[in-house]
């Protein structure tokens, strides 16, 4: 791709010879005299970078320059001149510019700024594709009540510097919500951390909060920063606090109240400036009368409480989040997209989705790895999300023929299971030819694996 650049400069031969130079380096040149000239030349046309000469009739470069940021789509600049001061090269890069040459122009500094400029553009325009892509990533989907009520909840207390205590089940999304937190927050160029405090060993979570110092302990070979300070003007993310020890939750809460922490092994302490997020699947009041959590820490943390509803009482978001998953997965695999059929999908709307959104990622997921038609009918389905149904939910509001059919469903697939999913041993279960039970799990919608 060729980038296009504007040089402004009222001398007809810097213009005729720089331009000259720029187009055999391959780039798209346009060259104009003026101030103002410049200012509609890139309201008209996007440009990719100014060479901006400082002294010009009528409007200055300096003025140009401001003008230039005041636009919506503000191209790289370089400044040029021949009688400028150092206060003048100063003054135009804190006002943005992006370097500054002296005349007369040395072709290969000449050269390199521009490439330079052109490849901080190049990186800039990266850097806000992947923020644009990492908050559509952080998006809460979902148009059910409660989760327009969380979405409201998230803008109103991302942009403060409170701490957040998202409660929730597992698999109902609290490391999501805590990173849209961040991501809308002022803190979102900055680092988010997270520590899973379930998953780690209690002898290594204060070095991995805290971080050590050589020789602190056994096998403490070398320094090492803790999660704190590696979040330090960013955000923590404490997930599953409440399988915290107490030891470690009085050192936490310390850290909360004078915002320092002492690595392990050291008694110099170290200012940090985090944002605590916390998120837990426990009832915290019941851990605290159990005498296992802290209740001044409970305090700290629950500044904010936001809790995340379970699937199950928002089916109505399941036909989004299934769409959602199934785009992304067939992406991801290369497979063409797939749909649900309505059958399916009422499947689907009837689960209780015990393991929640979670869940229905890993079966989404294993239906475009495992489906191979486009549209996925109920015979696609795995075998637990009829399972799962309780047998009122599935007789519900239906004839006797689809009650005694879903019956024969659910009886059929526990022999399945008994049987390991061996269609001789099922059939001589059941009292039933080979061919009489495959015809049976055809009508039935069973598909003939266990996957």
């Amino acid at each position: 791709m060729s980038h296009s650049i504007l040089i402004v400069d009222d001398e007809p031969g810097i213009r005729s010879s720089l331009g000259s130079i720029l187009r055999e380096e391959g780039y798209e040149v346009d060259a104009v005299a003026s101030g103002e000239e410049c200012v509609e030349a890139v309201r008209g046309k996007p440009f990719d970078l100014v060479v901006l000469d400082v002294w010009l009739p009528k409007m200055d470069g300096l003025e140009t320059l401001e003008r230039l940021l005041e636009l919506e789509s503000t191209p790289m600049v370089v400044m040029i001149s021949g009688h400028a001061s150092i206060e003048t090269a100063v003054r135009a890069t804190k006002l943005g510019a992006f370097d500054f040459i002296e005349k007369p122009l040395s072709l290969d500094k000449t050269m390199l700024v521009v490439k330079n400029a052109i490849e901080h553009l190049r990186l800039e325009q990266e850097n806000r594709r992947l923020r644009a892509e990492l908050e559509r990533s952080y998006h809460i989907l979902g148009d059910s009540v409660p989760m327009k009520a969380l979405r409201q909840l998230i803008a109103l207390t991302a942009p403060t510097g409170s701490r957040v205590l998202i409660y929730g089940e597992s698999g109902t999304g609290k490391e999501l919500v805590a990173r849209a937190l961040h991501a809308q927050s002022p803190r979102s160029a900055a680092a988010f951390v997270e520590v899973n405090c379930a998953a780690l060993p209690e002898e290594l979570i204060e070095s991995e909060l805290f971080g050590h110092t050589r020789g602190s302990f056994t096998g403490a070979t070398e320094n090492k920063v803790g999660k704190f300070q590696k979040a330090d003007g960013g955000t923590l993310f404490l997930d599953e606090v409440g399988d915290m020890s107490l030891k470690t939750q009085a050192k936490v809460l310390r850290v909360l109240e004078e915002q320092r922490v002492e690595p392990v092994g050291s008694n110099q302490p170290v200012r940090v400036d985090v944002r605590v997020i916390a998120a837990t699947n426990k009832r915290l009041d019941e851990e605290i009368s159990r005498g296992v959590f802290r209740e001044d820490l409970f305090y700290r943390l629950n500044v904010i409480p936001v809790s995340v509803p379970p699937l199950r009482e928002r089916t109505e978001d399941v036909p989004i989040l299934a769409s959602h998953f199934l785009a992304e997965y067939s992406a991801a695999y290369g497979r063409r997209p797939k749909q649900l059929s309505v059958a399916a999908l009422a499947v689907l709307l009837r689960y209780p989705w015990p393991g929640n959104v979670r869940e229905l990622k890993n079966v989404i997921e294993r239906l475009v790895i495992m489906c191979p038609q486009e549209t996925i009918e109920p015979q696609h389905l795995p075998p637990e999300l009829y399972r799962g149904v309780p047998r009122e939910a599935q007789s519900a509001a239906t004839t006797l023929q689809e009650a005694r059919s879903a019956y024969e469903r659910e009886f059929i697939l526990r022999k399945l299971e008994e049987n390991q999913w061996n269609m001789t041993r099922t059939a001589a279960a059941l009292g039933l030819e080979r061919s009489h039970l495959y015809r049976k799990m055809r009508t039935l919608g069973i598909s003939g694996d266990a996957s």
